[in-house]
Order: C-alpha cells, then structure tokens, then sequence
C-alpha cells in the first residue's frame, strides 16, 4: 500500500473533542450543541457529567465515534467541595435538605480517620439519583416520579481523597478534596458516607472531573471556545495514539488489516493502535490466540 500523505476520505474532522463542560448543562446538551458547531450529527459521549459537575467530557465526532466504546477510561479524577453539616435528598447541593447538624466542632483528625475508611478498595452504595438502571429504567427517573430506590453496593477503587483545604462557613464546615478513583464511583457518595460517619451529614456543593484516563483539562476547550475555533481536540491519528498502546506496521500489513485480514501475534495485550508507515492509523488490534484481528478499522480499503 503506498504511503498516504493525506487522511483517507471519510475521515475529514474525525477525532475525539474534550470539552470542559460548564455547570448548569446536561452531558446531551453539550453533544446537541457540539452537532451545530461541527455541522455533523455524527457525535457522541463517552460517559456522561451531572449537570451541576464542570469538566473533562470525552466527545467521538464523525467515524471516531465508533472509538468510543473501546477507550480505556477506567480512571478519573476530580477536584470537589463537600459540605458537612447537612444531608440532601441527592447527596449533592441540587437536592433538598433532609437534617442539619452543626459541624463545627469537627476536627481535622477525625476528619482524616473517616476519610482513610474511604479509601482502597472501598464498597460503596451509589447515590439514589445516578443513571444507574434499576428493572429497565434510570434511578434518576424512579426518584424523580416518586419512587423509592434502593441500589446494591458496588465494590469501588478510591486511589486518592485528600483534603486541600477546610473552611468554617456558620455551623458547616466545607472541605475542598481531590479524588482519583475507579471508574463507577460516585463522590456524591463519599461526600454523603463522610458525612454520615463523623455523624453531622454531608454534601456535594461542587465538583469538577479533571481527567478522563489520559484526557485531561489541558486537552479540554469550553463550548464558547469551541465556538470560535470549531474543531477536535484530537484527530484520529493523535486519538489513538492517545488511548491505545500502538504496534507499527508496514505497508504491506497496513494493505491486509484495512481490508479486514488479521496480523500474527506480537504478545500486546488489550486493544491497541496498528499504525503504519505514514503514521496513520488503520485498525485498533486485538489479539486473541495466534491472531491479532481488528476490533475497528479505522481506515477500511473501501474509503480510499
């Protein structure tokens, strides 16, 4: 196969686009809004923010969208404000009050003591109100038509909460932490089982994703500034590069993958980029006995 020089066809504006989300706004808005911008019905999320949540959300657009259910985003990190001194309907500052307790004569170490019991390998009961399904149908919605929710612990990885700074606000306390977690945990629901176990309640009152596994604010560009440079953060190439170990191929292997053969086996695990002499990718691999077999092709032989 010759060496490309441009992109294939079909692939004109593919990439993954990281917005840094505003708070106020549902993940599905930022997609509605990111289609006008880009003029292409063809993006989608991988995973999604709380309305009240700011930061890193992960966008495919045009064929990269087909990327996003392979992308290793198992890790995530936060920066939050968790309120002790009052519970909430839905463990964040969005729901209303359910007890107020006063929260001042907390001290640091007890503080310190509750929050090691919350980190590792941790099980954690989600918050009523996430967008876990129970018989079909969000938490969210059953709450919110008045349905009681009970939601079965899930077994979580907290890697690190830290406290960056506390401040005494009336009978409250606010404590500003940072979170890196697994994928699946709710820090609504560390602020809300910090709370509980000093006694006084807690809360959400702000929280910001930094990083989606190797997406991070430094790849992230708000709505507005997306709307004066449209465009992705990452094209295909430098997406896959991003997310995926990559194997370098030659052009004759890069000729069989794009039209749908497999490769012999070089002992990488997981899903991985196969990039070929011109730096393009042309399939995301994955090897599977004496096969490494396509999972994506990025650049199929009938695009060209």
């Amino acid at each position: 196969m010759p060496a490309r020089e441009k992109p294939s066809s079909g692939l004109v504006g593919a990439g993954l686009l990281v917005v840094d989300k505003d708070a106020g706004i549902t993940s599905h808005d930022v997609v509605a809004r990111c289609r006008k911008l880009l003029n292409t019905r063809k993006v989608g999320h991988a995973g999604t923010l709380d309305p009240m949540a700011t930061g890193v959300l992960v966008l495919g657009v045009e064929r990269a969208t087909k990327m996003l259910g392979l992308l290793a985003l198992t890790t995530k990190a936060y920066t939050a404000t968790i309120r002790l001194g009052a519970s909430t309907t839905t463990d964040d500052a969005e729901g209303d009050a359910v007890e107020t307790a006063d929260a001042s004569h907390i001290t640091d170490d007890e503080i310190a003591v509750e929050i090691r019991k919350l980190t590792g390998d941790i099980s954690q009961v989600p918050s009523s109100v996430s967008a876990i399904k129970v018989d079909g149908q969000r938490a969210h919605a059953l709450i919110r038509a008045g349905e009681e929710v009970e939601l079965a612990p899930r077994s979580v990885h907290v890697e690190r909460f830290e406290v960056i700074e506390r401040r005494t606000v009336g009978q409250f306390v606010d404590l500003d932490v940072v979170v890196d977690c697994s994928s699946g945990t709710y820090v609504r629901a560390l602020a809300r089982d910090l709370g509980r176990a000093l006694g006084v309640g807690g809360h959400l009152t702000a929280l910001r994703r930094t990083r989606v596994g190797p997406f991070t604010l430094e790849h992230a560009r708000t709505l507005d500034e997306l709307a004066e440079q449209p465009g992705v953060s990452l094209d295909i190439d430098e997406a896959a590069r991003t997310a995926f170990p990559h194997r370098h191929i030659d052009a004759d292997e890069a000729e069989a993958i794009s039209q749908g053969r497999w490769l012999t086996t070089i002992g990488m695990k997981g899903v991985y980029a196969a990039i070929d002499p011109s730096g393009h990718t042309i399939a995301l691999l994955q090897e599977r006995g004496r096969r490494a077999s396509s999972v994506m092709v990025v650049r199929p032989a009938t695009l060209r």
